[in-house]
């Protein structure tokens, strides 16, 4: 974790959500990165705060003796109005010392506290990419710090174009898996024993419940969703038509620049995790058009409600 300082992250972090009550303090380390030992919250009483309970974090959850007493997701998603919770408390990334700042057109670039359908949330309206020129090893930063704050379940978004032929603009498809043939693994380096073993297991990285759950939200909600691979593409090109028919040949379903790393970081710390991409534009050569930012910008806008309301059924129905 070279580079990370968890100290001054957690202080920044600490002083943007005193305002809601909200501190975070760390008071020791372990090995060669910082662990987080103490999360103090304040339960607020209309506008005034309470009474400060502390609880302990244990490599991420946040318990009080041997009680799970929070309930903690994190939504990676693009856009800056992808998420209109209760009780929100927003933080710059320029705020936080050390931190990955978005560069990519329409992130962002802010994590934000708060609720919504019930659940406390953690989300970052904006995420990295390996093309802004961020290392692999780096891209485990923000999973695994949002880990160390108690979040016990993932849902990661994305924008991505569509490679197999019964796909349309507008589609969501939940990730079964994915394929990535290109540039190092986000685990590389140094392992930290804290988060997850040197080598563990992919086989049910996208888990397979919280993708049921994500069906039935759906078919609730009148409509249906895909199930298929992400297929990891480096860019910040998109991809030549001989790229897409190579990538269908593999068996790739949707292609994108993201996601991966994120994924693998969760799995490495024990994550239950649901990915979902949002199908908004065709794949190069599939239409004969050129494939642009603008059209997965204009198709993100279009489905915007609805999948803002897709979300929010998920959340409600999700049991972590």
């Amino acid at each position: 974790m070279a580079g990370f300082h968890l100290d001054d992250t957690i202080a920044a972090v600490s002083t943007a959500m005193a305002p809601a009550g909200i501190g975070i303090v760390r008071i020791s380390g372990n090995d060669a990165f910082e662990v987080a030992d103490r999360v103090f919250r304040a339960k607020k009483e209309g506008k005034k705060l309470s009474a400060v309970k502390s609880h302990t974090i244990h490599y991420g959850w946040i318990t009080e003796g041997e009680e799970v007493i929070d309930e903690v997701l994190v939504m990676v998603m693009k856009g800056p109005k992808t998420y209109t919770g209760e009780n929100t408390v927003e933080i710059d990334y320029h705020e936080v010392p050390n931190f990955p700042v978005s560069t990519a057109p329409g992130h962002a670039g802010k994590l934000m506290f708060g609720e919504l359908a019930g659940k406390k949330l953690v989300c970052l309206a904006g995420r990295f990419h390996s093309y802004e020129g961020y290392d692999f090893e780096q891209l485990t930063q923000p999973v695994r710090l949002l880990k160390l704050l108690g979040v016990r379940a993932l849902i990661v978004t994305n924008a991505a174009g569509g490679v197999n032929l019964a796909y349309h603009r507008g589609d969501f498809m939940l990730i079964a898996d994915h394929i990535k043939l290109n540039g190092s693994s986000p685990m590389r380096g140094r392992n930290v024993d804290e988060f997850g073993p040197r080598f563990f297991d992919v086989t049910r990285m996208y888990t397979p419940e919280l993708r049921e759950l994500a069906k039935s939200c759906a078919a609730k909600l009148g409509f249906s969703v895909h199930e298929g691979v992400y297929f990891f593409m480096p860019g910040p090109q998109f991809e030549t038509p001989a790229e897409i028919r190579a990538i269908r040949l593999l068996g790739g379903d949707a292609v994108g620049m993201s996601t991966v790393t994120e994924a693998l970081t969760a799995a490495h710390c024990g994550l239950p995790l649901l990915g979902i991409s949002v199908i908004t534009n065709m794949a190069a050569g599939i239409t004969g058009e050129a494939v642009s930012g603008e059209e997965v910008n204009e198709t993100g806008a279009a489905v915007a409600e609805r999948f803002s309301r897709y979300l929010e059924k998920i959340l409600e129905e999700m049991d972590v």
